[in-house]
């Protein structure tokens, strides 16, 4: 299976180095990748709007 980002390569040389997962393991999903240009993330993240501020009731009101 090969990787699908950049990120995702990343990811697996941490676990490789932690020994969460074989160095067969890693070299075989290496191979099937191949030399592809690789995105850096499937998915972009989403990017978070700012709540748009509102104005207290206190300072929306006139006075009289």
């Amino acid at each position: 299976m090969p990787f699908r980002s950049k990120a995702q390569r990343r990811k697996f040389a941490e676990l490789l180095v932690e020994g969460k997962i074989s160095d067969e393991t890693y070299e075989e999903w290496n191979r099937s990748t191949g030399r592809k240009e690789l995105p850096e993330r499937v998915k972009p993240k989403k990017q978070v709007r700012p709540k748009a501020k509102r104005a207290s009731k206190a300072k929306a009101r006139t006075r009289r």
